[in-house]
């Protein structure tokens, strides 16, 4: 028995296992499909959860089987059908536990759902969809009655991202501050407008609900007839800014070039996808927003770009440590790139509020 087999073996599934295969490409936790045979089996997904990411394993399965339970009650209130593929089901080891402990790496498995897709390409039907289905995401978790904790501590907190900002470039540690001086100019120039949303939620103002916090499309399954199934990738699913999760769809889907686009030229923000995700989101969410959530929307789009940006660049000062990079100066150009998209941002700024109120109107 090969291990991959030996720790799926501490687990309460149905079947025997016939074959465990890689699953996806996803960049944190290592992921692989388990084939299983046998009457009425189910086949699953096993993962090992990335421990150097996510330090409190207990914690983080607390989260996601606190999460994807309230979503199927709420579901079947709901007289939803087919609800196994509409929401994620994780299995127990059979020590009890949500996850298996083994040689310092921690496992998980999943029920797979069956003949459900994902899709990488952003198109403004796949961005009005993508919309929906976080807005109702949200909407659903509005009353969970479990208080979840933090998986990854202050991962969009503005004011947290900015002091490690400003220790990298006191202590400059790659001797590379002069030749990104600019940028950290432009940066810090912006910084106190950027730090809102935390200042807004001290004053009573702007509530933490319960946000995904990695709201891309490729984190959502579609069914056969590619309607939308669930959302997936529940790791980072914790009290946050809904504005939070708007800005980073709109940071990551609706940028006309790459994430580290060499040529600047091709760096924008795309107004289709941006009318098409928030016009989703709408119709799902408006029912739980307040007025300060819904105006601030659109400076969610632009806070996500500017956090990001703050992000790679403090990243490329410290002398490339935590993203993984390809040449000498990726992080540099990532840093350029998400310039670029927030200084477009900036512009159509009017405009995306504009929109916003004509949908809340509608």
């Amino acid at each position: 028995m090969n291990k991959l087999h030996r720790i799926v073996s501490h687990f309460c599934i149905s079947g025997v296992v016939d074959v465990v295969e890689p699953l996806g490409t996803g960049l944190i936790n290592d992921t692989y499909k388990v084939i299983t045979r046998g009457e009425d089996n189910e086949n699953y997904v096993l993962q090992r959860i990335n421990h150097s990411v996510f330090k409190d394993v207990n914690l983080l399965q607390e989260n996601v089987v606190n999460v994807t339970e309230h979503i199927r009650k709420k579901l079947q209130e709901r007289g939803e059908t087919d609800i196994d593929r509409k929401t994620l089901r994780f299995i127990p080891a059979k020590d009890g536990k949500m996850y298996y402990f083994e040689e310092d790496e921690y496992w998980r498995v999943s029920v797979l759902i069956p003949n459900a897709k994902t899709f990488e390409t952003v198109n403004p039907e796949f961005a009005y969809y993508t919309g929906k289905a976080f807005g109702d995401f949200q909407s659903m978790l509005v009353d969970i009655p479990y208080k979840l904790g933090e998986t990854i501590p202050d991962f969009h907190n503005m004011e947290f991202r900015l002091d490690t900002f400003i220790k990298a470039i006191a202590q400059n540690k790659a001797a590379r501050l002069t030749e990104v001086q600019w940028m950290v100019d432009e940066l810090l120039s912006r910084a106190s407008e950027m730090c809102k949303a935390e200042k807004l939620h001290r004053e009573g103002k702007l509530p933490k609900r319960i946000t995904h916090c990695d709201t891309k499309v490729n984190n959502m399954l579609f069914d056969e007839n590619g309607k939308v199934l669930c959302v997936i990738d529940l790791d980072t699913t914790m009290p946050g800014y809904v504005l939070s999760d708007f800005g980073d769809f709109i940071r990551t889907g609706a940028n006309t070039g790459a994430e580290d686009d060499e040529n600047l030229d091709n760096v924008s923000i795309n107004m289709d996808i941006f009318r098409a995700f928030a016009k989703g989101y709408i119709e799902s969410a408006k029912s739980f927003l307040l007025p300060v959530e819904i105006e601030n929307l659109p400076f969610g789009a632009k806070l996500l770009t500017y956090m990001q940006t703050v992000r790679f660049l403090t990243d490329y000062i410290d002398g490339d440590i935590y993203y993984k990079i390809k040449y000498p100066t990726h992080n540099w150009v990532r840093s350029q790139a998400q310039f670029r998209l927030l200084q477009s941002i900036e512009t159509h700024e009017a405009e995306m509020s504009d929109y916003i109120t004509k949908l809340i109107s509608e």
